[in-house]
């Protein structure tokens, strides 16, 4: 069974950057260079939204409220996935969640808290 660990999340003020990582285990280097992979995030008493993605090809794609201050980026050699997000504002607040495949295979993380305070 893969398994996805995010790490990197924590307290920030507005205007501040963090960079959240995400890592595969239990999966080769090749299956996890196939695959898709996403952040998504969800705030207080919200539904989980996608953030932004990135296919097997390297071609990276964003909602429309993080482009310009979020890059997502993969390291397939380490199994890995990364979110820089920059110029944080209070409304990123929430838990940030790596998903890796398709809708038919997506398997989630555990998340992570980011907290953006005024």
């Amino acid at each position: 069974q893969v398994q996805l660990v995010e790490s990197g999340g924590g307290l920030v003020q507005a205007g501040g950057s963090l960079r959240l990582v995400c890592v595969a285990s239990r999966i080769s280097s090749y299956d996890f260079a196939t695959n898709d992979i996403a952040w998504y995030h969800q705030a207080p008493g919200n539904q989980r939204e996608l953030v932004a993605a990135i296919t097997n090809y390297d071609i990276p794609d964003y909602r429309d409220s993080v482009k310009g201050r979020f890059t997502i980026s993969r390291d397939n050699y380490r199994n890995a996935a990364y979110l820089q997000m920059n110029s944080l504002r209070p409304e990123d607040t929430g838990v940030y969640y790596c998903a890796l495949g398709d809708d038919s295979s997506r398997v989630w993380g555990q998340g992570t808290q980011v907290t953006v305070s005024t």
